[in-house]
């Protein structure tokens, strides 16, 4: 809310500073004035919209800096997400005991590929996909897709810092 009211005071200055050289210059060129300003309150009428311009120019650099700084932490944040998100994937995928080509399988099926779409990407038959995520599934303890996928929302969503234990499939003990 403060930097909306920032921007509209900035935005005002502005626009009524511009107002006044615009309708000085327009008065002039058309012969509009009737009364002429004394020259003192002239110069100062001046001087404050050249002051207000300025300190427009100054007040956006600012929101501008601002902005780039929020932007840049913003990208820095969903960076280490990301990061994090991979490092979770990794962890998962190692308690699991999975194959490299389980490793493929589980990530391109938590990135939303169907069956179809991984076996094209990964040059191969779309039975040895679907028994690789048959294989995926019992080693996670889940029943398919959605549930492999809530693994990891569960995981992200925690904010104690701590990892929730993985469940030990029935047939591995």
């Amino acid at each position: 809310m403060k930097r909306r009211i920032t921007l509209i005071a900035v935005f005002l200055v502005q626009a009524v500073c511009a107002f006044f050289f615009v309708s000085d210059i327009l008065s002039s060129v058309l012969g509009l004035r009737s009364v002429p300003l004394s020259w003192e309150v002239r110069e100062f009428l001046e001087i404050g919209a050249s002051i207000g311009l300025v300190l427009g120019l100054v007040l956006g650099a600012l929101l501008l800096r601002r902005s780039f700084r929020e932007r840049n932490l913003a990208e820095e944040r969903l960076r280490r997400a990301s990061g994090a998100f991979m490092a979770l994937l990794d962890e998962r995928f190692g308690e699991w005991g999975l194959t490299p080509a389980e490793r493929d399988v589980a990530l391109f099926a938590i990135k939303g590929l169907s069956t179809a779409e991984i076996a094209s990407v990964r040059a191969t038959s779309e039975g040895t996909v679907k028994a690789q995520t048959n294989a995926i599934y019992r080693k996670a303890g889940v029943s398919g897709r959605p549930q492999l996928l809530s693994l990891f929302i569960d995981d992200l969503m925690r904010d104690d810092g701590v990892l929730r234990p993985v469940a030990v499939p029935k047939d591995a003990a």
